[in-house]
């Protein structure tokens, strides 16, 4: 469908982020009942912590490299598309139901359609280099320190606006979806907006 105010939002995410994923979540419900495009993007919080002498994530392994490198992998050779239907299944059991933390990389790839090699890009620093420079993409345009998701909302007109958020703590039904998306798109869209916490 296109319409006069159809809207693309770029959505950056770490795949291994909860809080991520019901946005997402929230995000896909809003395309479903909105002229909204998504394009998935991927961001990390292990770049983000990179340098801080103790990883909030509490990640001293390096475990959430492994997700957010395969990410990178797909949507470099497989566009953003592609990169949705991994994250999706990344977090979706095979009954369909919604997981508490990220299934098995192989799996997922295989539920998305996508080759199972892919899964071998998590342990490889070769998409590092796309993974960052998604990661720097998504933090040039908010401001402070932010973690993710991050959106960027663009109006047919070219008008963009990006802001970090919003966390949700649990997926509102349709409609508070819907009244979340109209009052995320005007707080967003008044200059030197920064933050609302609850």
């Amino acid at each position: 469908m296109v319409t006069a105010d159809r809207r693309t939002v770029d959505f950056w995410f770490d795949p291994a982020c909860p809080l991520s994923r019901i946005t997402a979540s929230w995000m896909v419900m809003v395309a479903e009942r909105r002229p909204v495009d998504i394009r998935w993007r991927v961001m990390s919080l292990s770049v983000l912590n990179e340098g801080k002498d103790v990883d909030p994530e509490g990640d001293e392994e390096g475990y959430l490299w492994i997700p957010a490198r395969v990410c990178a992998a797909i949507r470099t050779s497989h566009g953003h598309a592609a990169l949705g239907r991994f994250y999706d299944a990344l977090w979706t059991v095979p009954d369909g139901g919604r997981r508490e933390w990220i299934g098995d990389i192989t799996e997922a790839l295989g539920a998305a359609g996508l080759p199972a090699e892919l899964a071998g890009a998590g342990f490889t620093t070769d998409h590092d280099q796309a993974l960052r420079a998604s990661h720097a993409e998504a933090m040039s345009l908010v401001v402070g320190e932010v973690g993710t998701p991050v959106l960027a909302v663009t109006h047919p007109s070219g008008a963009r606006h990006a802001f970090f958020g919003p966390v949700i703590g649990e997926m509102p039904g349709p409609e508070d979806a819907l009244r979340l998306w109209d009052g995320t798109l005007l707080v967003a869209s008044v200059p030197g907006f920064l933050e609302i916490k609850t």
